[in-house]
């Protein structure tokens, strides 16, 4: 059986760090398979309590979110409504394509409205259902690293 490391970027409103957390404990708290691969997601999300929110200017954060980015292998974001106030989501969304990233778009659960704005830049979406974002996350890492 091989082992594919798979690189997660989990992106966040820090009033909705709930969705987060419940991302990153499906992802990232259990053992995962596709076939005959062993699955070895790795967090390159930053929480909150990562010291890069000790940065002085809003551009070394975008740097340091853009490092993430680039380092990941896809970047997850939840669909909520408060994505589209979140400039910082934007800017994830920008920073993905610029290193070409595939988006996965997860609509949190009880949400009845989702963001254009991320759906509109999201490589796939799936619901609040923890198998289907693992099985998309594999997915959208499979195509790219045949």
């Amino acid at each position: 059986m091989s082992t594919r490391q798979i690189h997660v970027f989990i992106s966040h409103a820090w009033a909705y760090s709930d969705h987060y957390d419940t991302l990153a404990k499906w992802i990232f708290g259990e053992s995962w398979s596709a076939g005959s691969a062993s699955l070895d997601f790795r967090d390159f999300s930053i929480p909150r309590g990562h010291p890069i929110h000790n940065v002085t200017s809003t551009q070394m954060l975008q740097n340091a979110i853009f490092n993430q980015i680039a380092r990941s292998h896809v970047v997850v974001i939840p669909s909520g409504m408060y994505s589209n106030y979140s400039k910082w989501i934007q800017k994830e969304i920008d920073g993905a394509k610029g290193y070409s990233k595939p988006i996965l778009a997860v609509n949190p659960w009880g949400q009845q409205k989702k963001s254009g704005v991320v759906l509109n830049n999201a490589d796939d979406g799936v619901g609040w259902n923890k198998q289907s974002v693992i099985n998309a996350i594999w997915q959208l890492y499979y195509a790219k690293n045949k």
